[in-house]
């Protein structure tokens, strides 16, 4: 085998993992953040979120900025 294609299959090997911790990543915030607009009756949210890749940035975003308070009453 040439040396271009023995770094070609390193840079896969490593590539490979990445992505599917990425994915996973994407998966398990897109998750809560859907069933959380559901839940609310937020459904833009949930077709943004639903629709977008973002990496989890979106689902993050809107379980830390747009979720509301479920108990008013605490300090």
């Amino acid at each position: 085998m040439s040396p271009h294609v023995d770094a070609s299959v390193a840079w896969l090997g490593l590539l490979i993992p990445v992505l599917i911790l990425i994915a996973l990543w994407d998966g398990v915030w897109k998750v809560i953040a859907m069933w959380k607009s559901a839940r609310n009756n937020q459904l833009a949210w949930f077709i943004c979120i639903a629709i977008f890749n973002t990496v989890g940035i979106l689902p993050i975003i809107y379980l830390l900025a747009c979720q509301k308070d479920r108990n008013p009453h605490s300090t």
